[in-house]
């Protein structure tokens, strides 16, 4: 990447652009200049970044004049708004938001899955769900060894997942109900300190809720496999950070876990965590900060010959958010993929 490039954050000030800031310092991504858009009740505020004091912008359409990149996590509505504007600008938009996962002209990508998918976006590339995005990277190089036919996954996933002050919010909890006072609810529908939840996204008709149904549609659409059976249940867990998940995955010809244990071993994006003789697998605490999806207590399904478990932990803000988007822009930068083709200005 000799190139450098104009890029610009929209949602800078929430926590997957602060952690979108730490990335293209920490992987020194090629910046010729870097611009902070967030909401006009954000705008004057400072963020230091790399020894400078950048000041954060109110978006507008003149905001993403000269701007190559845009790294959008500021929730669908602004993205629905917002992207066609920074398109229409010459700037290339990797979404964070659910806004354009599903639309078939928009590439949803993992690198280390579906790399080459990238090279037919139009302008906007889709960052995939973050309990999604773990679960691909731990289980795309397994199914590149015999076929997976059906996954049930179920999720643990942690506050962070609801945003910075979600996490504030289980602090306070937790010391409400230590001081014996009753703890206050705004982010969650429910109390999430000392207790946890089915996932508070809304139901379809099959009793699904719609973060279930992201898992669904978008492993088979980033597999590139309509066909793929998976099911889900996501559920909310008194945890700051990091999302775990169980995984039951049924292969079309046995899978041994020794085999299985070995593939994950090699990995790009998996560690392995596994010390059978301590019990120890995967952890949230663990996971936090990292930028692997930490997987391990591989065994046999003792319920089925062509089944395998798996569990694994991933920082939701990382890796399952901030650090895929980062990936997806070093990925477009390196094949020289940072331009939107002129018919769709």
């Amino acid at each position: 990447m000799s190139q450098a490039y104009r890029v610009a954050i929209l949602g800078a000030t929430g926590a997957v652009g602060s952690e979108l800031l730490e990335l293209l310092a920490a992987r020194a991504f090629p910046l010729s200049e870097l611009r902070l858009l967030a909401s006009a009740r954000s705008a004057g505020k400072t963020i230091d970044f790399q020894g400078e004091s950048l000041k954060v912008e109110a978006v507008t359409p003149e905001a993403f004049k000269g701007i190559d990149l845009v790294l959008a996590s500021a929730g669908g509505d602004t993205s629905t708004q917002w992207a066609p504007v920074a398109m229409e600008a010459g700037a290339v938009v990797v979404d964070n938001s659910s806004a354009f996962r599903m639309d078939p002209e928009v590439p949803l990508v993992v690198p280390e899955v579906n790399p080459d998918a990238a090279s037919q976006h139009s302008g906007i590339i889709a960052n995939p769900n973050c309990t999604t995005i773990l679960m691909a990277v731990a289980i795309w190089p397994l199914h590149q060894v015999r076929r997976i036919r059906r996954i049930v996954a179920a999720t643990y996933q942690s506050a962070s997942g609801a945003g910075a002050q979600a996490m504030e919010e289980v602090k306070r909890q937790a010391q409400a109900i230590l001081d014996g006072t009753t703890p206050e609810t705004k982010c969650f529908p429910y109390p999430l300190a000392f207790n946890l939840f089915p996932h508070n996204t809304p139901l379809n008709e099959q009793g699904y809720c719609t973060e279930e149904m992201k898992m669904v549609n978008e492993t088979r659409k980033i597999f590139g496999d309509a066909d793929l059976r998976i099911t889900a249940t996501c559920v909310r867990v008194p945890v700051l950070r990091a999302h775990s998940e169980a995984i039951n995955l049924e292969f079309e010809e046995y899978f041994p876990a020794a085999q299985a244990r070995s593939v994950l071993s090699q990995a790009p994006g998996v560690k392995l965590v596994e010390d059978w003789q301590k019990n120890h697998f995967p952890m949230p605490i663990e996971a936090s900060g990292q930028d692997d999806v930490l997987v391990g207590r591989i065994r046999q399904d003792i319920s089925n010959p062509l089944g395998l478990e798996l569990w694994l932990c991933g920082d939701q803000i990382r890796k399952g958010a901030a650090l895929n988007a980062v990936q997806i822009a070093e990925l477009l930068a390196t094949r020289d993929l940072l331009r939107v083709p002129l018919a769709t200005r």
